[in-house]
């Protein structure tokens, strides 16, 4: 019998477990978002409304303008002290060429040891494979349909794992742990241990604004109030891993749960790029989110609350700035907490807000004084 190992979060595995699993418990790992095209049509596709079927990039929150625009990527890295990189879609293999090249940029950028891996259906362009094996790829995923579970030697994608196992790359297998369809997922475990893949990864099956419609249809609920994750999903998963346990198999098998994904891996990540990024006058809390004091008017111009603040209240230049994106004044929120009083009799608006140190800024909370 194989050790099960319980890991963060409810996650668990059997060895052997991917390194960019480990990096991603972290933080460590940069999320690269080559496009949102891809060809499957898998009903529980997460994926947001502006990045689905569109052909956007995102390094982790900070969209690139456009496939050149190559600074953000490896900014990014920097951010966050990536040591690797997964790269994502949509399918990647789409759009083979500019996966090749931010490949080799961040191969080049970072040295040989910054694990690259890939999700991919292999249904277009699996053939080339190879070309992203010599760019550096580490690690390749393949993502069957369901349809494909119990009988794998029909999908499309068997050309493409075939030709990869050629080369040195490590080959994996992800799905998610779709409720009631354990005898299916088995079933492509024992193919994928059959062929010498190295690990298959199942994740929780979780709700989203772009496949909540077709998961309601087939009647799967919450498993809680608090969560996102599928009912069952987690259950399931389980199951397999304790069958898998019990056989003979060589391929790992790792079960990443919803509050893995949210509570470890990015909560880590953000927390890795709070202190590079975090201004003289922002606090980083225990969880890597940024607070800060904001100043708001409808009826004076930020140059002039900047000047008055600079000038009346004697404050330093390092502890306020101008956000002209979002037109407020930004400032430490201890000096905010003192001179609010004051600013709201002359008709400031003055707030202690909470928010990600993502590119995005995406605001936490806002705490009227």
């Amino acid at each position: 019998m194989r050790k099960i190992v319980t890991w963060l979060k409810d996650s668990a595995y059997i060895l052997p477990l991917s390194p960019a699993c480990r990096m991603c418990a972290q933080g460590s790992k940069m999320v690269v978002l080559v496009t949102g095209l891809c060809s499957a049509k898998c009903f529980y596709c997460p994926l947001s409304t502006k990045k689905k079927q569109k052909d956007r990039i995102f390094a982790n929150e900070w969209e690139l303008i456009d496939e050149k625009d190559i600074k953000k990527l490896i900014q990014e890295a920097k951010y966050i002290e990536a040591k690797g990189a997964g790269i994502t879609g949509g399918d990647p293999l789409a759009v083979w060429k500019r996966t090749k090249n931010y490949i080799s940029i961040l191969k080049d950028n970072f040295g040989s040891d910054f694990h690259i891996h890939l999700y991919t259906c292999g249904t277009i362009n699996g053939d080339k494979v190879d070309e992203l094996v010599l760019a550096g790829l580490d690690e390749i995923r393949y993502h069957p349909e369901p349809m494909y579970w119990s009988n794998m030697n029909k999908s499309p994608m068997i050309s493409s794992i075939k030709k990869a196992q050629k080369t040195k790359v490590d080959v994996a297998l992800e799905i998610p742990a779709i409720p009631d369809n354990e005898k299916e997922m088995f079933s492509l475990i024992n193919w994928a241990d059959s062929i010498g893949i190295k690990w298959v990864n199942l994740n929780e099956l979780e709700f989203s604004e772009t496949n909540a419609k077709e998961l309601i249809k087939k009647n799967y609920t919450v498993k809680d109030d608090i969560s996102a994750a599928v009912k069952g999903s987690q259950g399931s998963a389980k199951n397999i891993i304790d069958i898998v346990s019990k056989k003979d198999f060589k391929v790992g098998v790792h079960y990443c749960s919803s509050s893995f994904k949210d509570g470890i891996q990015l909560r880590n990540r953000i927390k890795r790029r709070a202190k590079n990024v975090a201004k003289k006058y922002e606090i980083i809390t225990k969880d890597g989110t940024l607070l800060k004091g904001i100043i708001l008017s409808k009826n004076v111009s930020l140059n002039k609350i900047y000047s008055l603040l600079i000038k009346h209240f004697n404050i330093k230049h390092s502890d306020i700035s101008k956000n002209n994106e979002k037109n407020l004044i930004e400032i430490a929120p201890w000096i905010l907490e003192k001179i609010s009083s004051k600013l709201k009799k002359q008709g400031f608006e003055c707030y202690i807000i909470e928010q990600y140190p993502t590119a995005d800024a995406l605001e936490v909370e806002r705490t009227p004084l």
